[in-house]
This record gives structure tokens, C-alpha cells and sequence, in this order.
């Protein structure tokens, strides 16, 4: 299948950064590809209205975000308050529409993988139903090895087809700090998933040179499968 699921161990973890950072360098260098993107579910203003604002995606507001909440709250929560439900099918139908007519989608998910999407669904629901390609989000920050390992537990528990995992800085850190929160290798004995890079703290995450220039130090062979090759060529 030609898309990816970018989930986080919670929120705030670094989704929207890794996202964008995906999105910059597809619109670099890959643009001859037809780049899908989606926020399936979104509650309140967020990422659909920064996608559109950093990117020309040729995508209606509808498209990135099939069901849109006001309140900044959990998808059930927020859809019982405004006395609605929340529409899976609804947001199926709109993945398969833009499957059609993309060459490849971004899909970032709401929350954690254990963040629910429903009273009887969470993300890592989703990611298992729609047989996803997943990558997981960790913050580098004391606790993020206990994060790392408890989401791929509930990852492999789901059935989700987890392709490796993202650090992010989350605050401004050094290669010591780095190292002594997050051990990439410790991260990877552990948890027997590939880390695919680190994002370094980013004073202006709306840089969009900048976003582009962190997606060339990820594992896009992994991340962007289908690009990596052309891409080479193009950096080249």
C-alpha cells in the first residue's frame, strides 16, 4: 500500500513536525509524484489549516480532513458534544477516493496510538484495520526509552505493521542529552524496531528549506520507500 501512517507515543510528540518535514522534501525534490495528504480526524484548529498554510496540496479542506470537531478534545468526546458520531466510514471513504489519485499518502493520526478515535476504537485500531505501514514518533526526553517500548508493545499486541521509529526533539538538547534520553541503540535492543533518525530541535518548525533539509537525514528508504531511489537521483 502505498501510503504511511504517522503516529506518536502522545501528543505533542513531534507527528506534525515529521509530517511536514515529509511534505517539504516530497514538494522538493519528488515533485513530479502526486503527493496525498491526511489528517483523517482533527479537533479543533491544528494541522489541516498549517498544512495548507506551508504547502500547495491541491487538496480541499474536506479532503485532508474528512471529520473536523471544534472542540479541542478527544474525537468521542468532542463528536458527543457537538451531538454527532464519529464517521469511520466516512473517513474511509475518503482515503479510498484519495488513493485513487495520489501516488502516495501521508496520514497523521490523532494523538497516541492509544489515543481512542472512538468508544470502541484507538488509533492502533485503525492503523491494524487499514493495514497501514506505521511509523512511531518518540520525544527525546527523560522517559522517552519507557514510551518507545510500551507503544511498540501495543503495536505488535494490534497487529500493526510497525516500519521503524522517529526521535524528535522536542525542547533544545545536546548529543549528550540525546544519547543519555534516548539510546538509539538501547531503543533498538529493546523494542526489536529500527530507529530511522533523529529531528533536532527546530526554533521555527514553518521553515519549510529547513523541514526539507531534516527529511534528508531520516531513513527514507524506509519512510518514503517509492521516492528514495528518484530522490537520490535528483540530489545527486
Amino acid at each position: 500500500m502505498n501510503s504511511l501512517l504517522i503516529s506518536g507515543t502522545d501528543t505533542e510528540a513531534g507527528k506534525t513536525v515529521l509530517t511536514t518535514a515529509l511534505i517539504a522534501y516530497w514538494k522538493k525534490y519528488c515533485s513530479s509524484q502526486n503527493l496525498g495528504v491526511m489528517k483523517p480526524l482533527q479537533s479543533g484548529v491544528g494541522d489541516r489549516e498549517l498544512y495548507s498554510q506551508l504547502f500547495a496540496l491541491e487538496q480541499s479542506p474536506e479532503e485532508i480532513t474528512p471529520l473536523y470537531f471544534e472542540a479541542p478534545l478527544a474525537p468521542p468526546i468532542a463528536a458527543e458534544q457537538e451531538g454527532r458520531r464519529v464517521e469511520i466510514e466516512k473517513v474511509w471513504a475518503a482515503f479510498c477516493n484519495l488513493q485513487q489519485q495520489r501516488d502516495f499518502i501521508l496520514i497523521e493520526a490523532v494523538g497516541g496510538l492509544g489515543s481512542p478515535i472512538t468508544h470502541e476504537l484507538i488509533v492502533a485500531d485503525l492503523a491494524r484495520d487499514w493495514r497501514l505501514p506505521t511509523v512511531l514518533v518518540v520525544p527525546i526526553r527523560l522517559g522517552a526509552i519507557a514510551q518507545a517500548v510500551s507503544n511498540v508493545a501495543l503495536a505488535r499486541r494490534m497487529g500493526v505493521n510497525l516500519r521503524g521509529i522517529v526521535l524528535n526533539c522536542v525542547q533544545p538538547c545536546n548529543q549528550q542529552e540525546i544519547e543519555n534520553w534516548s539510546p538509539t541503540a538501547l531503543i533498538e535492543s529493546l523494542t526489536q524496531i529500527p530507529v530511522l533518525g533523529i529531528i533536532p530541535y527546530l526554533e521555527n518548525p514553518h521553515d519549510v528549506n529547513q523541514l526539507a533539509q531534516v527529511a534528508t537525514n531520516l531513513d527514507l528508504e524506509q519512510l518514503l520507500p517509492r521516492l528514495a531511489l528518484k530522490a537520490s537521483v535528483a540530489l545527486s
